[in-house]
């Protein structure tokens, strides 16, 4: 058969006008909506009383539309079965054109009423939204435009509510309008399934998501790291300063905490022999929201014997440069407009250092008086409960934050800032840590362990007072932990990342909510 013979006249008019029928505009009224629902009820009904299915039971697709599209030459002519949801119709007397959208993007599809006959009066039946199985072969129109013409047509969903979907209209003066788009930030949050059901580039963000953490999964696996699972729901919540959420055990009747941290429960790994272990997991902190915090989130945890803080940096520099070329395809990202090179080596600078270049402090030597007012000057706003180490955290980030733009790694932190890192063994009154930087957003966060249990419980002593003072982000004294490490832990490096920020940069999205599938929301009224 000569494929081309289908390209009459009047499929090009059909195929070149096409528009996306029965577009439904996102502002109407609450009234016309419930109108556009009963419709399409009303064809359901019609649609079973014609003896045909709704809602099938299953569908053997054998192509998808990016692969019959960037393999023409292999697909021409061939038969195959493709499914998927309408997302543009132009029905006509005889024939008809329509988009279907499958998991990796659109294809069109040409149908004739004498050579699919019932199918076709079916077809009048349906809406954008509903979704559909095409058997068919594969050709071009006079276009151009590879299409599957259409020799059997399943319905496979029925959309019963209207989904809004984007008409671009050019105007005699050339400016293009956007008609039904899905843009209201709020709404696609709260209705994820429809956000990517109509903005394809949302599901682009997710598909990178995944790959950033499946290629950091491979990259610890081919490094020796065992990936371990580690306790959500802790009698003692622990490993960062933060506020946990708080829940109640009925068979036990006792009080139960939400992890903030994985890290004391893997250090004990450590203690127990294994020498590499990493989780990726979700952590919960119940903190204030904005666009880098969610009360539920993504961490990649690990820890790793006989190595300390500097092999960490190492460490990291080499794995978000293989990971950014793995998923991004080069070690230089444009975020927000800025080419980002994640190149080893990163710049490396002292926090106590650079504060004092930037604000003439030394924060080791200020009181914390003084060290309060200075922060409140700067516009800070504080409950008069925040310890020092909390004082100086806030004066980093109001100060030396926003100017961390290429990768950096921020060292050498005041001990009252680390509880659970090793004191340094040359700075007095500092810790072996670092922080990842980059755009002024940290990325990760790591330490030399702490494994001596004399200082680490004296470390615990002195959080619990400053939770006496006020401070609700003060750590627990965890009494098993400590007698863990009574058992001897070797020298330790650990390291934690957060997935969903890495992601945002990776991704170029400014707020958390847009790498988070289903991000938390105050309920709706």
């Amino acid at each position: 058969m000569n494929y081309k013979s289908v390209e009459n006249n009047s499929i090009k008019k059909l195929q070149t006008s096409i528009t996306g029928g029965k577009l439904e505009n996102h502002q109407t009224t609450e009234k016309e909506l419930n109108t556009l629902i009963a419709r399409r009820h009303e064809e359901l009904e019609e649609l079973k009383n014609k003896g045909i299915q709704p809602f099938a039971y299953e569908y053997d697709v054998d192509s998808y539309s990016a692969e019959i599209k960037n393999n023409y030459e292999k697909y021409e002519g061939k038969t195959v079965k493709i499914a998927g949801r309408l997302m543009a119709i132009r029905k006509m007397g005889k024939a008809s054109f329509a988009q279907i959208q499958d998991e990796y993007g659109r294809i069109q599809i040409y149908l004739r009423r004498d050579e699919i006959g019932d199918q076709y009066a079916m077809f009048k039946l349906l809406d954008i939204g509903d979704i559909i199985g095409v058997e068919g072969y594969v050709f071009k129109t006079r276009t151009e435009e590879i299409s599957v013409h259409t020799t059997s047509l399943t319905l496979l969903a029925k959309s019963l509510r209207p989904i809004p979907i984007a008409k671009e209209v050019v105007d005699e003066e050339g400016n293009k309008k956007i008609f039904d788009q899905f843009a209201d930030k709020e709404l696609r949050y709260r209705q994820r399934y429809v956000d990517l059901i109509v903005n394809p580039e949302v599901k682009d963000v997710f598909v990178k998501r995944s790959k950033i953490i499946s290629t950091m999964r491979n990259y610890l696996d081919a490094n020796r790291f065992l990936e371990v699972e580690t306790p959500v729901l802790q009698s003692l919540y622990g490993g960062a300063a933060a506020k946990p959420f708080v829940t109640h055990h009925n068979a036990l009747d006792i009080k139960l905490y939400m992890r903030i941290a994985d890290e004391l429960y893997l250090k004990r790994l450590i203690v127990g022999g294994f020498e590499r272990v990493y989780e990726i997991s979700k952590d919960f902190r119940n903190e204030g929201m904005d666009k880098t915090h969610n009360p539920e989130f993504t961490m990649m945890e690990l820890y790793v014997a006989y190595k300390d803080y500097e092999w960490m940096m190492k460490f990291v520099e080499e794995m978000l440069f293989h990971i950014a070329k793995e998923v991004m395809g080069s070690a230089k990202i444009n975020i927000e407009g800025t080419e980002v090179d994640f190149t080893p080596p990163w710049n490396r600078v002292s926090m106590v250092d650079e504060l004092k270049k930037v604000t003439g402090i030394d924060v080791l030597t200020i009181s914390k008086e003084d060290l309060a007012k200075d922060v409140k000057q700067r516009g800070a706003s504080l409950t008069g409960g925040e310890s020092k180490g909390k004082l100086i955290d806030e004066l980093f980030s109001l100060t030396v934050e926003p100017n961390l733009i290429q990768p950096t790694f921020v060292t050498d932190y005041p001990v009252e800032l680390s509880p659970l890192a090793k004191k340094h063994r040359t700075k007095e009154g500092l810790v072996e840590r670092f922080e990842g930087f980059v755009l002024g957003r940290e990325i990760c966060n790591a330490f030399s362990e702490l494994n001596d249990p004399i200082d680490q419980k004296e470390r615990f002593l002195e959080q619990s007072r400053y939770g006496e003072e006020g401070d609700e982000e003060a750590h627990q004294i965890d009494e098993d932990y400590v007698k863990a490490l009574e058992y001897g832990m070797p020298p330790t490096a650990g390291l934690g990342i957060g997935i969903d920020r890495l992601t945002m940069l990776f991704t170029n999205q400014s707020s958390i909510k847009d790498v988070i599938l289903f991000p938390q929301m105050k309920p709706e009224k």
